[in-house]
C-alpha cells in the first residue's frame, strides 16, 4: 500500500487534461486518467514515471454506467482520490435551431450530468473523511451568454455555480473545491466542436500546459476559481464584471460566427 496520493483527471487523453495529470504526477501524486477514446492508452505511455502510478481507464462518461465504472476502477484497491479534476467535457456551434438535438444532449450529458453524477461519488468520500481536493473545468466561457453556443456556454455556466456552492456547503470541513476556468485553449476542442471556421478558431489560443499548471497551482492553494492562463483571459474574466450580458452575448454571436472564408 502506497503513502503517495492519487489523483483522478477526467477527460485526460490530449489537451488540459493530459496536462493536469502531468501536473499532479508532478506533486507527487500517482494519477488515474479517464477519457472516452483509446488514446487514454497512448497518454498514459506519455505520462509515464517510474515512481509513480499512472493508470488509464476508458469509459465513457455520458452514460451513468460509465460514471460508475471510472469511480469502481479509482477507488479499487481500497484506494480514494485525494484530489479529483473534473475536466471532461465537450462543445458545439451553430445556432441553436440548426444543431442536431443530439449533439446538443451530448454535451448536456457529458459536460453536466456525469460531473454532477462523479461529483456526488467523490464528494461523499471525501466529506466522510473530512479530506479532499475537488477541481472543476469551467470556461471563461461561463460568465457570457453563448449566442451560437447555447448550451455549451450555459452548461459551463451551471459548472461554475456548482462548483461555487460545492465550495460555500463545504467551508467547515477540509474539502477544498477550485473553479479553473480557461480561455481558448490550443485543444482539440474547436476541431470536436465543429468550430475551426469560427473567428475565434482563428484566433491565438493559450497553451494548455500553463492552463494546467495555473489550475493545479490554484487547486493547491485552495483558491476559489482561477482564469488561466494568458492575460487576455484574465481580461476578460475582470470584464464580466462590468460588463452587461447583451453586449457580451452579442460578443459571443460574434466571434462564434462562421468566418467569411468558412461560408463560400
Amino acid at each position: 500500500m502506497t503513502d503517495r496520493p492519487l489523483a483522478l483527471v477526467t477527460g485526460a487523453s490530449s489537451g488540459i487534461g493530459f496536462e493536469l495529470a502531468r501536473q499532479f504526477i508532478e506533486h507527487g501524486y500517482d494519477v488515474v486518467i479517464a477519457a472516452e477514446d483509446d488514446a487514454i492508452e497512448t497518454a498514459a505511455a506519455s505520462l509515464h514515471h517510474p515512481q509513480h502510478e499512472v493508470r488509464p481507464v476508458q469509459v465513457d462518461l455520458r452514460t451513468a454506467d460509465g460514471v460508475e465504472q471510472l469511480y469502481r476502477a479509482a477507488t479499487e484497491n481500497d484506494r480514494k482520490p485525494d484530489a479529483v479534476a473534473l475536466n471532461a467535457g465537450v462543445g458545439r456551434g451553430g445556432a441553436f435551431a440548426e444543431t442536431d438535438l443530439g449533439d446538443e444532449l451530448a454535451v448536456i450529458d457529458l459536460n453536466v450530468r456525469s460531473t454532477v453524477h462523479l461529483a456526488k461519488l467523490v464528494v461523499c468520500d471525501m466529506v466522510a473523511r473530512n479530506d479532499g481536493k475537488l477541481l472543476f473545468t469551467s470556461s471563461i466561457a461561463a460568465t457570457m451568454p453563448g449566442a451560437r453556443q447555447a448550451v455549451y456556454n450555459a452548461s459551463k455556466s451551471f459548472i461554475q455555480s456548482f462548483a461555487k456552492a460545492l465550495r460555500e456547503e463545504l467551508r467547515d470541513t477540509d474539502v477544498t473545491v477550485t473553479a479553473l476556468m480557461p480561455g481558448p485553449t490550443d485543444t482539440d476542442f474547436f476541431r470536436r466542436a465543429g468550430m475551426l471556421g469560427t473567428r475565434i478558431g482563428h484566433l491565438p489560443k493559450d497553451d494548455p500546459a500553463d492552463v494546467a499548471r495555473q489550475g493545479v497551482e490554484a487547486l493547491l492553494g485552495d483558491r476559489q476559481q482561477i482564469f488561466a492562463a494568458s492575460l487576455l483571459t484574465k481580461a476578460f474574466g475582470l470584464a464580466d464584471h462590468v460588463l452587461p450580458d447583451a453586449v457580451k452575448a452579442k460578443a459571443n454571436r460574434i466571434i462564434s460566427a462562421p468566418t467569411r472564408a468558412a461560408t463560400r
